[in-house]
């Protein structure tokens, strides 16, 4: 109440109107709960504004909200000056003393220009992979595949009809950018909600518990929520419980982002209820196209080698950086299919050359020599915990079996380089010199074995010829699988066989005593040929049995 000093007023943070603050708690549940619009009490009827209309947001969740100041209560006088006429504001030179009038010099321009300069310069704080993100679908670059038009999950986007998903694909490769294109998609959409959170950042159960009581109450409203799930293989399986009833009554749309194998990382029951989307590493043009664009923001162009500059009026503003397509090239072959990986690098070189400052005509110019003198191959995407570990080892594998010893070198270089145990790789030569050479070379075994104890001995680097040799004798070397795949008969047999195993044959068993040589153990036994013997070496009732 106005006349009665000793009970504050206060604003409500979803419509903004004032009154007591024992009645703002009710108020507020209405407004989030219920949106019905209710006069505050003892005020008039031009300080009272209505619910916001569409999209609804939550200050009162958030952890940066403030709430509204207390209103200033105005004296007659101030009342009629603010009635009649706007009060004039002084402009303040923060670079000047306390009591100094403005100068003439000071002008509306220059502010906005300052103003100009500080957006700039905390804008080149943020990445460029960062900047550059899409928010259309058209702007999206690569997985032509999954999200080209005419496929299902683009006819089901621009319809607004998302499903649940997980999108599952190596960093770079637009994961986060698909999340902020329909992050977009929902701003446009008085139907849709969208929520961001990561498990990486230690979101929780509890975390995901809050979001789906306000899914639950936004879904009164006929407002469905789309969770975007960052990192959702960080959360355990018994922790992506949470999820299960929710989106199997569709309380949310859950679209989680992994590069880890969900068939390993995530429940089982989780994945029946989403549609798993396989993102792969984008190629070298779908990179040169993103890494134009990180261009622009730079007011860069992209020239082929002495080509004349495009029109200005084509551009829609004046270059002030040229890099040639070439230098693109080599820098989006060295990102191995990362997109954010490739836009960084470019905005770390672009800051580089600006700090030389070495134009030409006024334009600045990036050549291949400047990159590749800044900017080496950042990483080998390889996880020795994940499927790149069992992917290469067994293309490695695979090609010592075929005799590929151009590729049995690829691969194995390839694992050193990411960082491989050089000891899991010599274990794994041994296995392929016994299962695939066998008694066609006797003597690569020994060569396998002979590797791995000089690894052990040496170590890496050093180490690296030993593997690259081994690998290509064990590619060189004649095949033969005939003893493998007698074990493998073999074991197929055993485990197979029907009732108890067959005894062993007395003359086969060993008679350290007396007694178990009366007992008719190792009788009659002699070193001769089975032929010349007239022995039967196999059980009883397997005498006839070949596994070669």
């Amino acid at each position: 109440m106005e006349n009665d000093d000793a009970e504050q007023e206060v604003s409500c943070p979803i419509c903004d109107k004032f009154m007591s603050s024992k009645e703002i708690v009710d108020h507020v549940d209405r407004c989030i709960f219920l949106r019905q619009e209710e006069e505050a009490p003892n005020r008039s009827s031009d300080n009272i504004t209505n619910v916001r209309d569409g999209k609804r947001a939550f200050p009162l969740f958030e952890k940066s909200f403030n709430p509204a100041p207390k209103k200033q209560k105005l004296s007659p006088g101030r009342n009629i000056a603010k009635n009649n006429k706007k009060i004039p504001q002084k402009t303040i030179d923060l670079t000047s003393n306390e009591n100094e009038e403005p100068s003439e010099m000071t002008s509306s321009k220059s502010l906005s220009d300052q103003k100009v300069e500080k957006d700039e310069e905390s804008m080149s704080n943020i990445p460029l992979a960062e900047r550059v993100r899409p928010k259309t679908i058209e702007e999206l670059i690569g997985q032509s595949n999954i999200l080209g038009k005419g496929t299902v999950l683009r006819k089901l986007f621009e319809n607004a009809e998302i499903p649940s998903m997980i999108l599952w694909g190596p960093p770079g490769c637009g994961k986060t950018s698909f999340s902020n294109v329909i992050h977009q998609k929902c701003k446009d959409s008085n139907t849709l909600r969208f929520v961001k959170t990561s498990a990486a950042f230690g979101s929780g159960v509890n975390d995901i518990k809050e979001i789906i009581k306000v899914a639950k109450n936004e879904a009164k409203f006929k407002r469905k929520t789309i969770l975007f799930m960052d990192e959702i293989h960080r959360f355990n399986k018994a922790q992506q419980d949470i999820f299960l009833p929710h989106v199997e009554n569709g309380t949310i749309t859950l679209i989680g982002a992994t590069t880890e194998n969900p068939s390993f990382s995530l429940n089982n029951a989780l994945l029946s209820r989403c549609r798993v989307i396989v993102l792969e590493k984008l190629q070298t043009d779908e990179l040169i196209e993103i890494l134009k664009r990180g261009l622009e923001v730079y007011k860069g162009i992209c020239v082929d080698k002495d080509a004349p500059l495009a029109d200005v009026e084509t551009l829609g503003y004046v270059p002030e950086m040229i890099v040639e397509r070439g230098t693109l090239k080599w820098l989006a072959e060295m990102s191995d299919g990362d997109a954010r990986n490739a836009l960084n690098s470019l905005q770390l070189a672009i800051q580089a050359v600006k700090l030389k400052d070495k134009k030409q005509n006024g334009i600045l110019k990036l050549n291949i020599d400047e990159l590749k003198d800044g900017i080496k191959r950042s990483h080998i995407l390889y996880d020795r915990k994940g499927d790149q570990h069992y992917d290469m080892i067994s293309a490695l594998h695979k090609s010592i079996r075929a005799s590929d010893d151009n590729a049995a070198l690829y691969w194995a270089t390839r694992m050193m380089i990411g960082g491989e145990d050089p000891r899991y790789i010599c274990r794994r030569l041994v296995r392929a010199a016994s299962e695939d050479i066998g008694l066609a070379d006797p003597n690569a075994i020994a060569v396998a074995l002979n590797a791995l104890q000089a690894v052990q001995l040496v170590g890496m680097p050093e180490a690296d010829c030993i593997i690259a040799q081994c690998a290509v004798y064990l590619a060189r070397a004649p095949k033969s699988t005939e003893t493998y795949h007698a074990m493998k008969r073999c074991q197929d047999m055993i485990k197979n066989h029907q009732g108890a195993q067959p005894a062993v044959p007395l003359h086969l068993r060993n008679a350290p005593t007396k007694l178990m040589k009366d007992l008719g153990y190792a009788a009659g036994y002699n070193t001769l040929h089975k032929d010349e013997s007239g022995f039967d070496y196999m059980p009883e009732g397997l005498e006839d049995v070949n596994f070669f």
